[in-house]
């Protein structure tokens, strides 16, 4: 087996549920998810399955989009709904322009500090296994990028955006932040993923696999997901170095990396550059032995 699911990820269930999902039905093969989802969240949960999971790396470096719903006037350690909710008191409410602006002024790249209720690890240790033991923890502010905010929706208390971001946005921390700035604090209520790159909740489907044949008739070609990066179709005689291990000459290819693609849209390797000449050797290889 080799290719991703796309899944619709249901409320309560952790990312890693929804993989032993399809890891009983298909096992030994193995199963992996790019892209974590809290138990909170909802929506697109990529899964790669056999070979294909040596494709995660890939997979995180595509955008993401989200549909989240914020209630302002409330603050909590988690950033969420999940944790103890403090009350603030909101004497000046924010109107529709005020709230625009600031929403607007998170567009771009920005240092982003990580919830301390996280799957991030420090010292070897998850991050939210140290907070609820009450430690202390500190998490560096990490960059990311907001490539698109919108507001969908606003009657104070409830604000609704939907956010296209890079790879490691926390949406909930986004929110935070947004309500620091309108001086009202802010917790997230809802999370909906609705697109990693192109492959859209609307084509996703449910976690419900009885059979391997079920799991493989829903496996979609992981060049699908990968369109932004540079492709090159591999003649024969190439294909025979790369399954080898050498390394091929490729001329005018614009970065450091490229996809080595078969004439019927078959990814067959993940090449890179050999340091500053035009040859590329085999990272990853999916040649069928």
């Amino acid at each position: 087996m080799f290719g991703l699911l796309n899944i619709d990820k249901p409320q309560g269930m952790t990312s890693r549920d929804v993989v032993n999902v399809v890891q009983r039905v298909i096992r030994p093969v193995k199963v992996g998810h790019a892209g974590t989802l809290d138990p909170l969240a909802t929506g697109v949960l990529i899964l790669p399955v056999g070979r294909a999971t040596r494709l995660t790396d890939l997979i995180h470096k595509v955008s993401k989009t989200y549909v989240a719903i914020f209630e302002l006037g409330k603050v909590s350690e988690t950033e969420d709904i999940e944790g103890e909710i403090e009350i603030r008191d909101v004497r000046d409410i924010p109107d529709l322009e005020s709230v625009q602006r600031v929403v607007a002024g998170f567009c771009g790249r920005q240092l982003q500090r990580p919830p301390a209720y996280s799957a991030l690890k420090i010292n070897g240790k998850r991050a939210y296994s140290l907070a609820r033991r009450g430690e202390k923890v500190e998490l560096k502010s990490r960059e990311i990028e907001i490539l698109q905010i919108r507001i969908l929706t606003y009657d104070f208390p409830i604000l609704q955006l939907e956010v296209e971001c890079t790879s490691g946005t926390y949406i909930r921390s986004l929110g935070r932040d947004i309500g620091e700035q309108l001086n009202t604090g802010a917790v997230m209520t809802g999370l909906r993923r609705t697109a990693i790159g192109n492959f859209t909740v609307e084509q996703a489907i449910a976690p419900d696999f009885s059979s391997p044949q079920s799991v493989v008739s829903s496996l979609h070609n992981p060049l699908q997901i990968l369109d932004g990066f540079h492709r090159t179709l591999l003649n024969e005689q190439q294909q025979q170095q790369l399954f080898h291990g050498r390394r091929i000459d490729l001329n005018d290819i614009p970065g450091d990396m490229t996809l080595g693609i078969s004439s019927e849209e078959q990814l067959l390797s993940v090449m890179v550059r050999v340091r500053e000449t035009t040859s590329f050797q085999p990272a990853k290889n999916f040649f069928d032995c």
